[in-house]
């Protein structure tokens, strides 16, 4: 259930991210929906439009500290990483990146300010933690969950206008849509439809093909069962029922829950009804890493591969 709040409350808190062309002189780096780079130089002060408004950087950051998880990937994979001084207890990659324990669900202001950061970077705010931190002069960037693939690939080149690695954020947009368009180019051509269940928790909660995630999928051609069902929330998380998923009998059963809930194809297999499935019968059962399935960072290509190599092999099998 902690996994379901933190996704709808992160998703409340994010203001779609595009970088400012405004600002008392500072230098800017402009996206659009489609995000692109004018000025790819690593110049200070720089102003960028994150989830918490016009954020000014007035100089290169020695000394970041990340509760989001996603943004520690983010700055890891641009070259940020010498920088960081502390990250939050949910980043747990790259293995290089310092994990304290500070608190990703209930981040607190004292607990930050003790590693006298210059910038952090958050996924949401609980109440008054951003509040709280510029109050004492720290700076703060709101990167929440991405709504989409442009949106992700947005908060990524703010990361490296904020940080003073700008062209190495083009870089990784650029090289992760290559890697996403070479598994869309391996996807196996076939007549049959095939459909799919996301599961985010064993409480049956899961993803539509509005979704980030079930935009990044969107390339494999496959059906999202949740599309059929109620998603009263309308942020495309809703929460499907046995029966409901039963009677759907879905090709590929994707599980995002293999290290939160302990699922894999065996617990899923032993529930009631659900070991007749097409996807249980096929071999269609696939277990994905939860931090991959559930950040919007540069392994969003590497979720991608997965259910794209699963496709390749459920297609051999059938051969």
């Amino acid at each position: 259930m902690l996994k379901k709040c933190a996704v709808i409350v992160a998703a409340l808190a994010l203001i779609v991210a595009g970088c400012s062309t405004e600002g008392s002189g500072a230098t800017s780096a402009t996206t659009t929906d489609a995000p692109t780079t004018t000025t790819p130089v690593d110049a200070f002060p720089v102003t960028i439009e994150a989830g918490n408004g016009s954020v000014t950087i007035d100089s290169k950051p020695e000394r970041i500290v990340s509760i989001s998880p996603t943004s520690t990937e983010v700055l890891f994979a641009i070259g940020a990483g010498s920088q960081v001084v502390a990250v939050g207890d949910q980043s747990n990659y790259p293995s290089e990146a310092p994990m304290t324990d500070l608190s990703a669900w209930q981040p607190n202001v004292e607990a930050i300010a003790t590693y006298d950061p210059d910038l952090v970077f958050l996924s949401f705010d609980p109440g008054d933690v951003i509040a709280g931190l510029e109050a004492i002069g720290i700076t703060v960037v709101l990167h929440g969950t991405a709504f989409s693939v442009d949106d992700a690939y947005a908060q990524w080149e703010q990361t490296g206008a904020a940080t003073g690695h700008l062209a190495e954020a083009v870089q990784l947009v650029s090289g992760t849509q290559d890697r996403l368009d070479e598994a869309a180019a391996a996807v196996p051509v076939t007549d049959d439809d095939v459909t799919y269940y996301y599961e985010l928790d064993d409480l049956y909660y899961t993803t539509t093909a509005a979704s980030f995630i079930g935009q990044v999928l969107a390339p494999t051609g496959m059906f999202n069962i949740a599309d059929e069902a109620p998603d009263p929330d309308g942020f495309g998380y809703p929460q499907l029922t046995t029966e409901f998923i039963v009677s759907e009998d879905p090709t590929m059963i994707l599980l995002a829950d293999t290290k939160c809930c302990a699922q894999n194809a065996e617990s899923v297999a032993e529930r009631p009804g659900w070991g007749t499935m097409t996807a249980l019968r096929t071999g269609g059962v696939v277990e994905l890493d939860d931090d991959i399935a559930s950040r919007w960072g540069p392994r969003i290509a590497d979720l991608l591969e997965t259910v794209v190599a699963a496709l390749v092999a459920m297609e051999s099998v059938d051969a």
